[in-house]
This record gives C-alpha cells, structure tokens and sequence, in this order.
C-alpha cells in the first residue's frame, strides 16, 4: 500500500516537560478536528469519490493526516515525559493521568475522547469538500 520509513518526517526534541502545553496539543491527537479525524475523513471520502485523480488525493492526504498524527502524539510523549506527582497536580494534567497514565489517547482539549461523529462522509462530493475545507478552516 505504501512504504513506511520508521523515522519522522520532522524529528521532535524537547527539552523540558511542559503538561500543560501537552493537554492544549493532544487535541490535535484526538479532537474534532484533530489529525485522527481529518485522516479518517480523507479515507472514508475516497470511496465515493467519482474522479480518480481526487479520490488519489483524498488517499494521499488521508495518509498524510497519520503522518500528521504520528509528530503530535511524539510531541505529547516527550511534553509529559518524567513528570513528578507534584507537576501532574500542579498542571491539571492529573486527570487524564489518572485514566490514562502517560500513554497517548485520542481526546479533545476538553477531555472528551475522540468519535466519529466529529466528520463526514456524505458520498456526495462536493458536501464532502466543503467538510474538508471547513475542518481544515480553510476559507470557502
């Protein structure tokens, strides 16, 4: 299907925990219009697509979006790495501690986890687009 380099495109290095820059950027994990649905929103519209060279895009994009999300959750990972009781407390990111210890799960800035009901996949092409420009806050 397509060739997976185990590398990122975009390294991340950070230097310092930062928990509460981490709970703001796992939206782009998990939120309505996070990586995760933009990728399953460009995937699930190729099918219906009726032109070729469209329904390659959506699958180009689409695949691009896992790329996207593969960056965020290591910008998460290393934002809440090592991080002491007291910095968990201290940042509210706690609660999502709680559940979810450091690992990654897709969820919105304000906590509710990730669904499918943050896109579309209408079969007609051009509500399709107008979802897509209008997640990605592209002006129509």
């Amino acid at each position: 299907m397509w060739s997976y380099e185990k590398r990122l495109q975009y390294p991340v290095k950070i230097s310092r925990p930062d928990p509460k820059a981490a709970m703001v950027i796992l939206t782009q994990f998990g939120g309505p219009d996070g990586e995760l649905a933009a990728s399953q929103r460009y995937l699930s519209q190729r099918y219906t697509m009726p032109y070729r060279e469209v329904a390659g895009l959506l699958t180009d994009i689409g695949t691009e979006e896992l790329a996207h999300m593969e960056i965020i959750c290591a910008i998460v990972h290393q934002l809440t790495k090592n991080l002491s009781p007291e910095d968990l407390v201290a940042s509210g990111f706690d609660k999502y501690y709680v559940d979810h210890t450091l690992g990654l799960w897709p969820q919105s800035a304000g906590g509710a986890p990730f669904s499918a009901t943050v896109f579309q996949s209408k079969g007609d092409p051009i509500t399709d687009l107008f979802e897509d420009m209008a997640a990605d806050g592209t002006i129509v």
